[in-house]
């Protein structure tokens, strides 16, 4: 042990500047392999991947991705995608690496996006990466979005699904209830698409402009002969205005006669009336009676009033008789 100590500051004194500047590279070279080593593991085949498919993703962005934890993976097959289908070669306006990592860490969902840029890019729609990228923040699937300004899809007015009616009531103008079931094809209006209204808009407009439709008629007949005016009534309306959507066309798909609402209400008019005549006859009736006891009650103070009179005379007769004026009266008339 004492000669290993009286041996190491020997090795040590003997040992040299440049020898330690020899160690102390060997030691940053060996830190810089590993750190190159752990950067090929992680991020080599991701890069190979960018370089033959020509997206142009270096290890400095790839590295920078994993220190704001961004999904390298998710966005390398973005732009290799947005590359392979041609919509990413303009640097200023087209699918960088910075958009995608912006898009991504703002919630978007970024294969989704560019599915949808290449899709509209096969369609002929304009479409790009901005756009498609605030309609997908904005909570809308721009996928499906452009999938149906491509194939219009149906909506059935109304929607059995979010309400328990299957069919439209309307009225015609003679009181015969007509049950409408229309279906109503549309497009996505990507222009509109944020902001713009949902399909409920159009399901209750579109079920509002039937039934005015109906409404005018002045007969259930003539709707029922031509269904066709209410298409294009409803269609001369405007109503897909400020909507996310294109209304392409109105169908009615079944009409059914329901009540005649018209004499329906006709006859409970006719019940109601006559339940106010009777109503009225038995106030008359009540009121005469009234009448006939109020009469019968002055009749019988009429009677008393003249019993009463007739029970004065006798005692006026006495009275006479007490004062002597009676006796006079007869003597007077004797002599007379």
């Amino acid at each position: 042990m004492q000669s290993a100590m009286t041996f190491a500051p020997f090795t040590l004194a003997a040992l040299e500047g440049t020898q330690l500047a020899l160690i102390a590279g060997i030691i940053i070279g060996v830190v810089i392999l590993l750190v190159f080593m752990a950067v090929i593991l992680n991020f080599g085949g991701l890069w190979i991947r960018a370089y033959t498919s020509n997206a142009r993703v270096s290890f400095f962005e790839l590295i920078g991705m994993k220190l704001r934890q961004v999904n390298a993976s998710t966005i390398v097959d973005g732009k290799i995608m947005a590359m392979q289908a041609g919509v990413g070669t303009d640097p200023e306006t087209g699918i960088t690496t910075r958009r995608l990592e912006a898009h991504y860490l703002a919630g978007g969902d970024v294969p989704r996006v560019i599915n949808a840029i290449i899709a509209a890019q096969r369609a002929d729609i304009d479409l790009d990466f901005d756009r498609a990228a605030a309609i997908d923040l904005a909570g809308r699937d721009v996928l499906d979005a452009v999938r149906t300004s491509v194939y219009p899809k149906v909506i059935d007015c109304p929607d059995p699904a979010k309400s328990p009616r299957t069919t439209l009531s309307a009225v015609a103008r003679n009181g015969v209830e007509l049950k409408i079931r229309a279906r109503v094809t549309v497009r996505t209006n990507l222009a509109q698409l944020i902001g713009g209204a949902t399909e409920e808009t159009i399901i209750a407009r579109v079920g509002e402009g039937i039934i005015t439709s109906i409404g005018s008629a002045a007969n259930h007949l003539e709707v029922m002969e031509n269904p066709d005016r209410i298409s294009k009534a409803v269609l001369q309306r405007g109503l897909d205005a400020h909507t996310a959507f294109e209304i392409v066309s109105i169908d009615i798909a079944d009409i059914d006669v329901g009540e005649n609402i018209g004499a329906r209400l006709q006859a409970d008019q006719a019940e109601a009336d006559t339940r106010m005549a009777q109503a009225l006859a038995e106030q008359r009736r009540a009121n005469a009676i009234a009448l006939e006891q109020e009469m019968r009650a002055n009749v019988a103070a009429n009677r008393a009033g003249v019993l009463l009179a007739q029970a004065e005379v006798p005692r006026a007769m006495a009275e006479a008789f007490r004062q002597g004026n009676l006796e006079r009266s007869g003597a007077n008339g004797s002599q007379h």
